[in-house]
């Protein structure tokens, strides 16, 4: 599941390797920067397309958690590096909201970069420890493996810390996948992939009423002898008018209570 700022892209494929983001991504025609985990086929796409992966704090975060989680001793040196990032995740909403003006935002943007410099100390400081538990280890030098993606958003500020918006979109394909697959058909499957790119398009990233657009959209294929219209401006919201984004993005006419007084 890819999404951006105005597009959820469902993809069904079979295999998890990397040439399924490599087949959606050949294509680009400039530099991009994806935000991801650190699954190993998105670095083999990086390494081969050219694209910065910006790795997900999140993932980080639960890292630290799950170490404590597993090992109830080490609670008390995992707490304070999920504290790190919580307060680094302050330190970069802060700058988010300093941006309108130009003298606070580079106040901003100082403080954070010091704060991943601070971060930086504390993750060598560890890694020096040769009492550090095994496990431990493990997780901050993986934290290290990954720095240089961890720390894109830092001079990216329209990047997010973290993939959390596309796993969000992407809990309920996930969650009811054996039904939306249908008995095995791998037709059904791609249709259930085709329209929830289509919907959680338009109802995430454009807020627009499902029922409202799907409707007209069915009701120009019937018009049509079944078949999509031949233009597609008056459903793609970032081709439509701004006066029919508006009107899609009302209540659909068949919900709009009725007046019987």
């Amino acid at each position: 599941m890819f999404r951006s700022r105005s597009v959820c892209f469902y993809l069904l494929d079979p295999s998890r390797a990397a040439c399924v983001p490599l087949t959606h991504f050949v294509q680009l025609l400039s530099e991009a920067i994806v935000v991801c985990d650190r699954y190993s086929a998105y670095k083999k796409m990086a390494r081969t397309l050219g694209i910065l992966l910006a790795f997900c704090w999140a993932h980080v975060r639960r890292d630290f958690l799950d170490l404590a989680r597993g090992y109830p001793q080490l609670q008390p040196w995992a707490g304070p590096w999920v504290e790190r990032i919580g307060a680094l995740y302050h330190e970069n909403e802060l700058r988010l909201q300093a941006q309108p003006d130009a003298a606070q935002f580079a106040l901003a943007q100082a403080r954070l970069s010091e704060y991943m410099a601070q971060m930086v100390h504390a993750r060598d400081q560890d890694l020096a420890d040769p009492q550090l538990h095994p496990a431990a280890r493990k997780v901050v030098k993986s934290l290290h493996k990954h720095w240089a993606g961890l720390s894109v958003f830092v001079d990216h500020p329209e990047i997010p810390m973290d993939n959390n918006a596309a796993e969000q979109a992407a809990r309920n394909p996930v969650c009811g996948r054996k039904n939306y697959f249908g008995s095995g058909a791998k037709w059904a499957g791609e249709f259930a992939a085709m329209m929830f790119t289509a919907l959680m398009s338009v109802v995430y990233c454009w807020q627009i009423n499902p029922r409202q657009w799907l409707t007209e959209y069915l009701q120009a294929c019937a018009e049509n002898n079944g078949r999509a219209p031949a233009d597609l401006a008056p459903f793609l919201p970032w081709a439509m008018k701004p006066e029919r984004l508006a009107f899609l993005r009302g209540p659909a006419l068949a919900d709009i209570p009725i007046d019987s007084s």
